[in-house]
């Protein structure tokens, strides 16, 4: 690919820049009611993004969306990112928030499930991290078993971001723990008001989330609620991660702009022991570092993105997009509190936030540990003799 974003592209990225720094911006410490759009805001943010153009900019042409591609969305999730306006999880001021797996679903169950959502009459939710098995998936130890045509459920899932609010869950089960992730775990349509389904506990986050436990006891699910096939599961949940992991890289692009704004501003404002900051060599560096990591992540999350569009592979991509990303993002904003001393630590402005958001990051949805650790053994398969 060009190094350089086509021009489409550079007009969508002007576009969004736009409705954030005259939209979103001026009322960022307004918006939110916990980890949540307060209620007008979310309606007049929704009708903000229909007038610029934006609604369902995620969704498939054929399901009545835009169906921009993963380099397209990864241009708007960078700009999102520059504001604490909005969700720092799930940004739905574009239209309902519709997991990608959806799409796959058979022509039965997407009446049943996925034409709902688009239609904003359901929620979902997507339950796979478990007390014993976050970042790996293949040591589940929640089973679905079959009896008759139906599959029985138990087991336990934690940190499920939206259960309270889910109408159904996407429920990954192992159902042949040998196996594992090579064709042991499977994925189920579980609908949350069915027997044996228990919210145990939200538990609160330092970026104000409250992600839920979730116990699953007996649960008795209709086979045809599978999605795809027995053994499926983890590639329709390694699929979604993949896209969810440039997220992430791309998050990070907005995150290190916002910071470089702030910082470079208040550096050339504040003045100590007679001179300003941006004269200081260790404000420079640090301005500089993060300038550096910024181009350095662009150039990653536009390569995997592009790949991906291309048809390829980008699960080890996705991996140095996601750890790169949130690991540089956070230092990017740990530089900028450090440049404004005390201001940097008060909710006058948003860096506590930011610095809050990239380090919750760095754990979720693959912490950067897991991600180097299968790194590590490509790396051993592709140079090693």
């Amino acid at each position: 690919m060009d190094y350089e974003l086509p021009e489409e592209l550079r007009m969508l990225q002007e576009t969004v820049r736009r409705f954030v720094d005259r939209e979103l911006i001026p009322i960022e410490r307004e918006t939110m009611e916990g980890p949540k759009l307060k209620p007008e805001a979310q309606e007049m943010l929704e009708e903000k993004a229909k007038a610029v153009g934006l609604w369902l900019y995620d969704v498939p042409e054929e399901y009545g969306g835009q169906g921009l591609g993963l380099l397209a969305r990864a241009v708007v999730w960078a700009e999102l990112a520059r504001t604490i306006a909005l969700p720092s999880r799930n940004v739905n001021i574009f239209g309902p928030i519709v997991s990608p797996i959806l799409y796959f679903l058979n022509d039965e169950q997407k009446q049943r499930y996925l034409y709902p959502v688009l239609e904003g009459k359901m929620r979902h939710c997507f339950a796979q991290t478990e007390p014993d098995a976050g970042g790996d998936p293949g040591n589940m130890r929640t089973t679905a078993v079959r009896d008759g045509d139906d599959y029985i459920i138990n087991g336990t899932k934690r940190f499920i971001t939206g259960a309270a609010d889910a109408d159904f869950a996407q429920v990954i089960a192992a159902t042949d723990r040998e196996k594992g992730s090579r064709g042991g775990i499977s994925a189920f349509l579980v609908d949350m008001d069915t027997t044996g389904v228990n919210l145990l506990r939200a538990q609160e986050t330092m970026m104000h989330d409250r992600p839920w436990e979730i116990a699953f006891e007996d649960v008795r699910v209709p086979a045809e609620n599978m999605i795809g096939g027995e053994g499926d599961g983890f590639k329709f949940a390694q699929n979604w991660i993949s896209a969810g992991r440039i997220r992430h890289g791309a998050r990070g692009i907005g995150v290190i702009e916002r910071c470089l704004e702030l910082g470079a501003s208040y550096a050339k404002q504040r003045s100590t022991f007679g001179s300003p900051l941006a004269e200081r060599q260790s404000v420079q560096w640090m301005l500089v570092d993060s300038y550096a990591d910024l181009h350095m992540l662009k150039l990653m999350v536009y390569a995997a993105a592009s790949k991906h569009d291309d048809g390829g592979d980008i699960r080890y991509d996705s991996y140095i997009v996601k750890y790169f990303g949130d690991t540089k993002s956070f230092e990017a904003a740990d530089k900028c509190m450090q440049i404004h001393g005390g201001l940097g630590l008060t909710t006058d402005l948003p860096i506590e936030h930011m610095w809050r958001d990239q380090r919750s990051f760095i754990i979720t949805e693959g912490p950067t540990e897991i991600l180097k650790m299968a790194l590590s053994r490509h790396v051993l398969r592709q140079y090693g003799d």
